[in-house]
């Protein structure tokens, strides 16, 4: 079990205490009546936001597999036949072409992911590049590369890096079951040192690897006791890898069981960025209503998500369309509801 530490001193006092958030206190949310789980989450959620704006991102492969992590679920790995091929860092031309076709259809925040275990020194000042190019388009930029020491925390701060994405993927307790090439510890250590080098973090989680709900309301629970939350969280449901070993246990919960979580990580994490990130092709317009009222108001855009499927963009303007969405600006954030 990682010891993480806590520091709670965004929670209203009948949330948290000064021991910040526990498992007991994640259930007794989970476990209200839905109705009045969702009030609580959404009165909390028009508190901070603007309920009806939606934070839109767009992801960009910019180094597509061969990673030598074992991460369960990953068709970027190396270790699994999952039929991605391994391809070089991408040019800065084309990586500045695509984030301009991203804000052209609404993005506001431009995420860059490459498959490495660590960026080498040659790559990371590649991408530096490729950040200051899209910063001066006017977007935000994020990126994943892996862990990251502080110097190239702060290499790529400098460079124009807004947020860096780091996923914590599941509960301390259950992250040994998916991967054992990097350690929770290792995560840890990285999301400090983009702390440390004035990042904003982009960090959560995936839901629906075999792990229990227990897992689940303890990954929320690591998330929010976290020095300060992730100003953005995103939570992606299971999106099928043919070929990975996670593929025989994974079972993606029902629609009701996710607004269920996203209304929790709301009342926990009540000023983060919550993102249906992966497995939205899978749920309908509905499901993505109810999580939009629990306190989700983030997403990504486009037909594909690094290398596996999303919801596209035809789907998504009509479902804001019918739901009266329209896209945050980059100066949009926290507490700028009604």
């Amino acid at each position: 079990m990682v010891s993480v530490p806590q520091s709670p001193a965004w929670a209203e006092p009948r949330q948290a205490d000064s021991e910040g958030w526990t498992r007991a206190k994640a259930e007794a949310l989970y476990g209200l009546p839905f109705s009045d789980l969702l009030f609580r989450a959404h009165t909390l959620h028009r508190r901070h936001f603007n309920p009806n704006g939606i934070q839109l991102s767009r992801l960009l492969s910019i180094k597509t597999g061969g990673c030598p992590e074992d991460c369960g679920y990953c068709s970027q790995s190396a270790r699994y036949d999952t039929g991605v091929t391994a391809t070089r860092l991408m040019d800065l031309d084309d990586v500045v072409a695509a984030a301009g076709r991203a804000k052209a259809e609404g993005a506001t925040r431009f995420c860059m992911g490459a498959a490495w275990r660590n960026p080498k020194p040659r790559d990371l000042s590649r991408v530096a590049a490729m950040i200051a190019a899209v910063k001066a388009l006017g977007l935000e930029t994020c990126a994943t590369l892996g862990m990251l020491t502080e110097p190239q925390a702060e290499e790529l701060r400098a460079a124009g890096l807004d947020y860096y994405n780091h996923n914590v993927d599941t509960s301390p307790a259950y992250y040994g079951e998916i991967i054992t090439t990097r350690t929770l510890q290792d995560r840890l250590e990285t999301l400090a040192h983009a702390r440390r080098a004035g990042l904003k973090l982009c960090c959560g989680g995936i839901v629906g690897l075999g792990e229990t709900l227990a897992d689940r309301l303890d990954m929320l629970v690591l998330l929010a006791n976290l020095a300060a939350p992730p100003e953005s969280v995103p939570l992606n449901l299971w999106n099928e890898v043919p070929g990975v070993p996670v593929a025989a246990q994974a079972e993606r919960p029902d629609a009701i069981a996710f607004a269920r979580l996203i209304a929790v990580a709301r009342i926990m994490m009540p000023t983060s960025v919550l993102r249906l990130s992966a497995g939205r092709q899978y749920m309908s317009d509905e499901a993505q209503a109810l999580c939009f009222f629990a306190g989700a108001n983030s997403l990504f855009l486009g037909e594909t998500l690094l290398t596996t499927r999303n919801a596209g963009e035809e789907r998504d303007a009509a479902l804001f369309t019918r739901l009266g969405l329209t896209a945050l600006s980059p100066s949009e954030g926290a507490n700028v509801g009604a």
